[in-house]
């Protein structure tokens, strides 16, 4: 294996001046200098050092983005849209997920901010722990002490320039649309009851239904995902309208409703939250709150990079819109 050493002696400069030349030094070198080790390089066939590049250079030229599955749909548009305006700067995208454990985000990040990565994006719920916030955000803050940029995706708690979706207030309209179908009879497929996501789209679907004087609905905890989802929905009785607060819970509960020969919409209605792009041609079209996931991954790009680091964070809020498709009926 050649080494930066070799290269040196090869082209009769110091250490030094090689390391300049190769691994991406702001320091000047003379062009004849220069030459003479890119010739040495070639003609010995040295592999760039892509970590003494990084640490020549102050930061790489990536960008790292934490998400809690990447299996999700949801996610996956998220890092799309990230993606794709990153590479438009110049950019490149790792991607890390955490399979919903708030321990590995915050190890991530660690981890981010020793390879002296551009850029840390966070996607993803907060969950309902002030204890587990305050550590990832002080993981976050001493990364933005040696000039790191941060935004996330989620709830406005971390401190960082954030990218907030309206759930409260989405589900609320999905509520309303849905009693003015005639619905009074509702169950809602909650999620877990210690993510903030989850339970801002509950609160926000159950004080619209309160607000309308309808009766309190059905509320059924379970994981958030289609497996949530699919448990969930079993445990429904007399609604005459589910609502999931994601999509792919939503699909789960359409999947355990046709196993059990329940017609949807003509039995019981159905709706979701997100309208991921993959999963509108379900039979029946799923009736959803739509939000625009790629624009929200590539605005929290334009947010970690834009702006003088010492602004106060800014927080983009988000809305999402009621799209009413077969999965649901009217009841009168």
């Amino acid at each position: 294996m050649v080494t930066l050493e070799d290269v040196a002696r090869h082209a009769g400069v110091s250490l030094a001046t090689a390391s300049r030349v190769l691994n991406g030094s702001s320091r000047q070198v003379g062009r004849a200098m220069r030459e003479r080790v890119e010739k040495a390089a070639a003609e010995l066939g040295y592999r760039t050092n892509v970590a003494a590049q990084t640490l020549a250079r102050g930061a790489s030229d990536v960008i790292g983005l934490v998400v809690h599955d990447l299996v999700d749909p949801y996610f996956a548009a998220i890092a799309d849209g990230a993606m794709r305006a990153a590479d438009a700067r110049g950019h490149m995208v790792m991607v890390g997920t955490t399979h919903r454990d708030p321990e590995r985000e915050i190890a991530y990040v660690s981890t981010l901010h020793a390879q002296r990565v551009r850029a840390v994006l966070i996607a993803g719920s907060r969950v309902a722990d002030a204890a587990v916030t305050d550590r990832l955000r002080a993981e976050l803050g001493r990364y933005r002490e040696t000039g790191g940029r941060v935004a996330c995706v989620g709830q406005d708690l971390l401190g960082v320039a954030t990218v907030a979706p309206a759930n409260r207030e989405g589900a609320a309209d999905l509520a309303r649309a849905l009693a003015a179908l005639g619905h009074t009879r509702f169950a809602v497929l909650a999620g877990p009851p210690h993510l903030v996501t989850a339970i801002d789209r509950r609160t926000g679907f159950t004080e619209a239904l309160a607000d309308l004087g309808l009766p309190e609905p059905q509320i059924v905890y379970g994981s958030f995902d289609r497996g949530g989802g699919h448990t969930a929905v079993q445990e429904v009785a007399d609604a005459t309208c589910v609502f999931a607060v994601n999509d792919v819970m939503a699909v789960g509960a359409l999947a355990a409703l046709r196993e059990r020969g329940v017609r949807v919409p003509d039995d019981v209605s159905v709706a979701g939250f997100d309208d991921i792009a993959t999963l509108r041609d379900l039979t029946p079209a799923l009736s959803t709150v739509r939000l625009p996931l790629a624009d929200m991954g590539a605005r929290a790009v334009e947010l970690a990079l834009s702006g003088d680091h010492g602004d106060p964070p800014v927080v983009a809020g988000v809305e999402g819109r009621v799209v009413l498709r077969d999965s649901v009926r009217r009841l009168r």
